[in-house]
């Protein structure tokens, strides 16, 4: 998914049936295939694990669908948090299969971490798990994240654990000033277009979710509270142009 602004060469502008974003799409297809034919030329497909992925869902103002997820780019619907996410590494990952446990980019520095033979950085707290085992069509493997928490700037908006996954709509009076949560709970299973709520059906689910929630906030924050392992955004105080 290309990122805004959409760009492409003179190639690729103006050919696709989709506009500017469609024009990125096609180049960095073939952008890619150039890549892949590079690692063959060289002698060295076989030794390069090669990952496709993008950093979050597409945005509508660009012509970007999500489709048949719900939301987009910025919100923390599964439209806006969903990526592809393609692994070819001849020999090593299994050709033509797929895979639908739970996973982030942030598991990536562990998972490369092992592949590479180096110890993850023992300094401060990594979120990201060894997913190497999904990777490699280990057909017992399990996504190792017993919860995903859904992270808007400092807000915990959403929690999800296997199939379930419960919203925490913020909704503030403007009369009072004060705030509320609304809950909404989902299956993704058999809704991945989050359009069912289903917290009346299954309080059992939604109370084993809150108290995940109220663990993520005790950890990382939520809002003005602070969590216990929550680190200040890195920031440099006098910034320079490095390149033009």
């Amino acid at each position: 998914m290309p990122h805004n602004p959409v760009a492409s060469s003179e190639l690729f502008a103006g050919h696709s049936a989709n506009g500017g974003y469609g024009d990125a799409v096609e180049e960095i297809d073939w952008s890619t295939g150039e890549i892949l034919q590079a690692l063959d030329s060289l002698g060295i497909d076989e030794q390069t694990l090669v990952v496709f992925t993008s950093d979050n869902g597409a945005s509508s103002r660009w012509g970007g669908s999500n489709a048949p997820l719900s939301g987009f780019k910025g919100s923390t619907m599964e439209g806006g948090m969903r990526v592809p996410f393609i692994v070819r590494w001849p020999g090593s990952v299994p050709i033509g299969t797929s895979r639908d446990d739970l996973a982030s980019t942030i598991d990536l520095l562990p998972t490369f971490s092992r592949l590479a033979g180096a110890a993850v950085p023992a300094k401060g707290i990594i979120d990201g798990r060894d997913i190497w085992p999904l990777l490699s069509g280990d057909t017992q493997a399990k996504s190792p994240h017993e919860a995903f928490f859904y992270y808007y700037r400092d807000q915990l908006q959403a929690i999800r654990v296997d199939r379930w996954k419960l919203h925490l709509e913020r909704q503030v009076d403007s009369g009072q000033g004060m705030e509320t949560i609304a809950l909404r709970l989902y299956d993704l299973k058999s809704d991945v277009g989050e359009t069912t709520d289903l917290k009346i059906d299954h309080p059992d689910v939604v109370k084993r979710l809150l108290s995940l929630a109220d663990q993520a906030r005790e950890d990382l924050g939520d809002g003005r509270r602070k969590g216990l392992n929550q680190r200040p955004a890195g920031y440099v105080v006098n910034p320079v142009t490095l390149t033009e």
